[in-house]
């Protein structure tokens, strides 16, 4: 068993490496994109495609304020995008009555496919 903790262990180092070195090669590529004006390149035999995303980073506080119902609030338990986006769908929250309990971070995605 020691000698699977012991790979364990080496794997994930070398992922904290790969995820740091995976980091820095696509913010040079959204470097590279953003100064051609351009969200599509190709580029040998590689596509890279730039996707611009909106997403809620809500304030648990505000959001509490405004969902002070204890019920709702069970089904969050914290100020989970995703749990919020479905209680929005479901109707069971406007987003016009939380609207004020989040804030929009750009984020940008980066797609690169073989052609």
């Amino acid at each position: 068993m020691e000698k699977k903790v012991q790979q364990y262990y080496k794997l994930k180092q070398k992922q904290k490496e790969i995820e740091k070195e995976l980091a820095g090669l696509r913010e040079e590529i959204i470097a590279y994109c953003s100064n051609q004006d351009s969200s599509d390149a190709e580029l040998g035999s590689y596509k890279v495609k730039l996707v611009v995303q909106n997403r809620k980073e809500y304030d648990d506080a505000r959001l509490y304020e405004t969902l002070s119902d204890p019920e709702v609030w069970r089904l969050l338990s914290r100020a989970d995008p995703a749990k919020v986006a479905s209680l929005v769908k479901l109707n069971v929250i406007s987003d016009e009555r939380i609207h004020h309990t989040y804030t929009l971070k750009t984020v940008t995605l980066l797609q690169v496919d073989k052609k």
